[in-house]
């Protein structure tokens, strides 16, 4: 199963006796409230607001910015959201899944094993160039569920992980941020040394949708093993789907990325291109 929808499939699906959850992941990365203020103001119908500093983080500190939450605390939220391996997922953001609904789509399927999790292709202007208007009408209360999810821890690794790793390190910021030109919000400028830069912007087609997955395969860095990070381990995740896409192996995420990296002084930091 591909790991993108299209908005008709999206639509058609909807149609159904038994229609996917929807969530609605938009987020700014300087404003914790811009995603539900967002969702409020207008959402795909039906759809829910999953919060990337809330849901789909724990507190920023130790494990850089957005950390994992804790098993417990996202089963929590999967539960709460009616989340159940019988029912499909689609999420969604308006950055092409960047900002966050590849963190989404990484942490219900790929972590937690939800089997049928999907982004939509294009986000919300794609939908809207389908759909039209989007409503604002607070969609009933999900039922809940008693999912105990199996997560696969193998699926990410920490600072001392990656330091003991021999992966390709593949960093999805852009490219000034890779080279120490700018950092307009780590306190460290740089990246990790040895990795290669592959902005996340680079998966994507003009109008927001994922290039076809031969361009991607033809594009993506490969070794035998690769690691995905970025500056606090979320538009990563877009590299990861971009992998997914393409048909190859899912690389890992280093989920505290650039700014848990930066943490402790030791750590070698390199800048350049």
């Amino acid at each position: 199963m591909s790991p993108l929808i299209d908005p008709e499939g999206l639509k058609a699906a909807l149609a159904q006796p038994q229609p996917p959850i929807v969530l609605d992941c938009r987020a700014r990365l300087d404003d914790r409230n811009a995603g539900l203020a967002l969702w409020q103001a207008g959402h795909i119908p039906g759809s829910h607001h999953l919060d990337m500093d809330r849901d789909l983080a724990a507190t920023p500190g130790e494990g850089g910015r957005h950390p994992l939450p804790s098993p417990h605390a996202f089963t929590a939220t999967l539960r709460r959201l009616d989340i159940s391996p019988e029912r499909g997922v689609v999420v969604y953001d308006d950055r092409g899944g960047q900002l966050a609904a590849a963190r989404a789509w990484w942490m219900i399927g790929c972590w937690a094993g939800h089997p049928d999790v999907r982004v939509l292709d294009g986000g919300l202007p794609a939908w809207q160039a389908l759909a039209g208007p989007l409503t604002s009408s607070v969609p009933a209360t999900p039922a809940g569920s008693d999912w105990e999810p199996r997560f696969d821890n193998s699926q990410w690794l920490t600072a001392a992980d990656l330091l003991a790793s021999a992966s390709l390190r593949v960093d999805a910021r852009g490219e000034a941020r890779f080279g120490g030109e700018e950092e307009p919000i780590d306190p460290v400028a740089g990246h990790i040394p040895g990795a290669v830069c592959r902005p996340t912007g680079a998966n994507l087609q003009a109008d927001g949708r994922f290039k076809p997955a031969v361009e991607l395969a033809q594009a993506l860095p490969q070794a035998n093993e690769v690691t995905a990070y970025c500056g606090s381990g979320v538009s990563a995740c877009h590299e990861i789907l971009a992998y997914a896409v393409a048909g190859l192996p899912r690389p890992r995420l280093y989920v505290g990325s650039w700014s848990d990296w930066i943490r402790d002084p030791a750590r070698p930091v390199a800048t350049g291109q």
